[in-house]
């Protein structure tokens, strides 16, 4: 099939021959956070060392939606539909509220200030988990560069009352992360510390118990090659959708690679969207694509 590497003939259904990789804008320095506002028909999608988000539609194609934006990098809808994001130059959590205003959810644990809020999801119960690795202000490409008070930490915030905690610690630089469609696993993207020169770059797996509110495990789930996994998303099937040097990689539950789509640069992120949600956006350095699919992004609880 053009445009895509088949390792597993699961991987025929889920994509579709006469369906083409289309490029969607191109220019931008590093793409990043991308997000689906179905009520809106768009997509929003940060150009991080450019300090914007872009908005994206069917209808208006690019255009800006915010800057400068604080360096944002990723973004997620609460429950009730409100844009969350993560700030490099902030070092915090962010919501959007209705009438446009900023709200800061975080940028403090114990008194210390946050790294570089990287990736950000939000729970069926309305918990809000993101990663915070020290990539963001390691340099000033992203941010700029301010000295690191915390270790790299995934963390989970409650926005009813405004509670941090830490869910992982043991990582080098948590970076991407998605749940199972039931929510009962939680994938996280371990991407080393920046500046290695063979940094452990691999996706790790949790169990989620306790009403999601504890984590166990954290086993290596699957090793993108070549680059590795920096942002992730989750098909109904519980596919995991990945970003890669090469294309986006799709993996079984089980860890299998089930088959490449085929982009001619490095994928930095991809987000579900667009009619039934069969729509794959691919952030790829500086473009961005999107290709449709045979499946549909999950829907959680």
């Amino acid at each position: 099939m053009d445009g895509f590497d088949i390792h597993d003939p699961r991987f025929r259904r889920l994509v579709l021959p006469n369906a083409p990789l289309v490029k969607l804008g191109e220019g931008y320095a590093w793409l990043e956070g991308p997000v689906w506002f179905a009520d809106h028909n768009c997509l929003l999608v940060s150009d991080l060392p450019n300090n914007r988000i872009l908005r994206w539609s069917e209808s208006g194609g690019v255009s800006v939606f915010r800057e400068p934006s604080n360096f944002a990098n990723g973004h997620a809808r609460d429950r009730q539909g409100r844009l969350l994001g993560c700030s490099h130059r902030g070092r915090c959590v962010s919501r959007t509220e209705l009438d446009g205003s900023i709200t800061v959810l975080a940028d403090r644990f114990e008194g210390r200030r946050l790294n570089s809020p990287n990736d950000i999801i939000c729970a069926s119960d309305g918990a809000i988990w993101f990663t915070d690795p020290h990539y963001g202000i390691n340099t000033d490409y992203e941010g700029g560069k301010q000295e690191p008070e915390l270790p790299p930490t995934l963390y989970r915030l409650d926005p009813r009352d405004g509670s941090l905690r830490v869910m992982a610690d043991d990582f080098a630089g948590p970076n991407g992360l998605c749940f199972s469609p039931d929510e009962r696993l939680l994938y996280v993207s371990e991407s080393g510390p920046q500046f290695a020169p063979d940094p452990a770059q691999h996706i790790r797996v949790f169990d989620v118990a306790d009403g999601g509110t504890r984590l166990s495990g954290g086993r290596v789930f699957h090793t993108v090659a070549p680059g590795f996994a920096d942002g992730f998303r989750c098909d109904e099937d519980g596919n995991i959708w990945s970003s890669a040097a090469d294309g986006v990689h799709c993996i079984a539950p089980d860890g299998t690679l089930l088959g490449r789509v085929e982009v001619p640069s490095t994928v930095s992120n991809v987000a579900f969207g667009g009619r039934n949600r069969a729509r794959l956006f691919i952030c790829a350095s500086y473009t961005l694509f999107a290709i449709y699919t045979n499946t549909r992004g999950a829907v959680r609880p």
